[in-house]
């Protein structure tokens, strides 16, 4: 894996480094770790003289606890993105879906499709793929890309990549040797831990109390599913989300998962009438990765996610159904 690694980055660079118009994408309802490393690798990029958009598929805007991160003004709408690229960078996406309204863009590409990704489930849709299903986030591979472009790591890139490794490894909780001596080396060129934090995972609007309230108050645990590991779910409707930012949304997760008594969490999150993306997170013995795949999702073993549509009720059958499938 090191090697072919190794061999991939050395081939991304090449392509970027005679490159003349970039487009780097993120996945839907990005993240600190998609949006970082895309915005990293653009503003090295950016910096030679290259033409460099990021952009992602949904929502509309961009999450307001990520906006800090684009300090060279890189992100376009998705409308701005040309039908037909020279050049894509496809970073922490496991899959086209994933892309939503521009997938497309990776078959109309007039050039090369560099996918950087961390996710074991990633389906290979681009022509030259830098993956590495070990990493903590894709950022961490995202800096092996910098470093073999020879790029010098200062303060805002060092930003973008801290944030996508603090938020993907949880605050460092899950976190080895490698991300702790990778975030030593950011913090070094200047990088405010606690100003990069607040935002992305400590701070929400007054509002967010509010939503919260309502969704826990419906929350259930079965602690008979899981093969009596226990299931803790919530469900966000689309009232519920009313006069809160999609971030606001995305962390409910972090406070269904926190019940004792279930090895496996999920939040339903209303995205159109009947029209639900589901968050997985499993504490140490369930592969909801494999769960989310029975579902049509993917993710990672201990985070996942799927989308479905139905009733709410139906989503949570489903999900049930599969977590009796995973490891019977």
């Amino acid at each position: 894996m090191a090697d072919d690694l190794s061999t991939t980055i050395a081939e991304a660079a090449r392509l970027l480094a005679g490159a003349r118009d970039v487009t780097l994408l993120s996945h839907i309802n990005p993240d600190a770790d998609t949006l970082g490393s895309a915005l990293a690798v653009g503003l090295a990029l950016h910096r030679r003289g290259v033409v460099v958009r990021v952009a992602f598929g949904d929502p509309e805007s961009v999450p307001e606890s990520l906006k800090a991160l684009d300090t060279a003004g890189l992100l376009v709408h998705r409308d701005e993105v040309p039908e037909a690229p020279e050049l894509l960078v496809v970073m922490d996406t496991g899959s086209l879906e994933r892309l939503g309204p521009l997938k497309n863009r990776v078959a109309n590409c007039r050039g090369p499709v560099i996918v950087v990704d961390h996710h074991v489930s990633n389906t290979r849709y681009g022509t030259l793929h830098c993956i590495d299903d070990r990493a903590e986030a894709t950022a961490l591979i995202a800096l092996k890309l910098l470093d073999e472009m020879d790029v010098e790591v200062d303060e805002p890139i060092a930003r973008c990549i801290y944030a996508g490794l603090v938020t993907d490894t949880g605050g460092f909780r899950k976190a080895g040797p490698e991300a702790h001596h990778t975030a030593a080396r950011l913090l070094e060129t200047g990088v405010d831990a606690y100003a990069v934090t607040r935002p992305l995972m400590d701070a929400h609007p007054f509002a967010y109390l509010g939503m919260l309230s309502r969704v826990l108050a419906k929350a259930e645990l079965d602690q008979k599913a899981a093969h009596g590991m226990g299931l803790a779910h919530a469900i966000v409707s689309i009232e519920d989300a009313q006069g809160v930012r999609s971030e606001e949304v995305e962390s409910v997760i972090d406070v269904v998962r926190s019940a004792a008594e279930a090895e496996v969490a999920a939040v339903l999150k209303e995205l159109r009438p009947g029209f639900w993306s589901v968050s997985l997170r499993a504490v140490s013995k369930v592969d909801v990765r494999e769960v989310a795949q029975v579902l049509g999702g993917g993710g990672h073993r201990l985070a996942a996610g799927f989308t479905f549509e139905g009733p709410a009720e139906q989503v949570v059958a489903a999900l049930k159904g599969a977590l009796e499938r995973v490891g019977s």
